[in-house]
């Protein structure tokens, strides 16, 4: 499925909440910056906002300004090159560009550079990361089809539907100082 990358751009700017599919699940996403956005998606989730969020790119570029890449060990680096894009999501020291909302009470951000075509695409139109956190309330199970977001979300989000990716269940995080896999 292809979106109309105009129309996608003003949503994103305007501070539109939308759920789109991932690599295992559908997402909730918005524009990182928008603080407004975000503090619409904790309240629809009913997730704290000290719990953080995954910030999803289409290439390492976009999540740059967010995180301190060069802090991480050579070992820490290979690892994340060889596993992007891909569904990896790693911890990685954030810098003072990075929001709260997104990192919640950690010095950590949680990122993803994604191999889902939608998931590009979306990132590429508005040249930035997108938020990614599971679309469904705090505690339940995570969308995997429009009608489950639609279900749980009714017309509080903008649905972007597509296909999901090939994964069983939602991305391997992995602390990118001490290589430790959390999920």
């Amino acid at each position: 499925m292809s979106i109309d990358t105009a129309v996608f751009r003003q949503q994103f700017n305007d501070g539109c909440v939308f759920a789109y599919p991932t690599e295992a699940v559908y997402g909730l996403g918005c524009n990182p910056l928008n603080k407004t956005a975000m503090e619409k998606i904790l309240a629809l989730k009913q997730r704290p906002v000290e719990k953080g969020v995954i910030l999803i790119a289409a290439n390492t570029d976009q999540i740059k300004p967010f995180v301190k890449l060069s802090s991480l060990s050579h070992e820490a680096r290979h690892h994340m090159n060889e596993h992007w894009p891909g569904p990896y999501t790693y911890l990685v020291p954030k810098t003072s560009h990075t929001p709260p909302w997104i990192s919640g009470d950690s010095g950590l951000v949680a990122v993803r550079v994604s191999a889902h075509p939608l998931v590009c695409e979306l990132c590429l139109a508005v040249d930035s990361p997108i938020i990614s956190t599971s679309a469904n309330h705090a505690g339940k199970a995570p969308a995997k089809t429009a009608e489950d977001v639609q279900h749980y979300f009714d017309d509080e989000v903008v649905l972007i539907d597509g296909s999901l990716g090939t994964q069983s269940k939602p991305s391997t995080i992995i602390n990118a100082i001490t290589m430790e896999k959390l999920r």
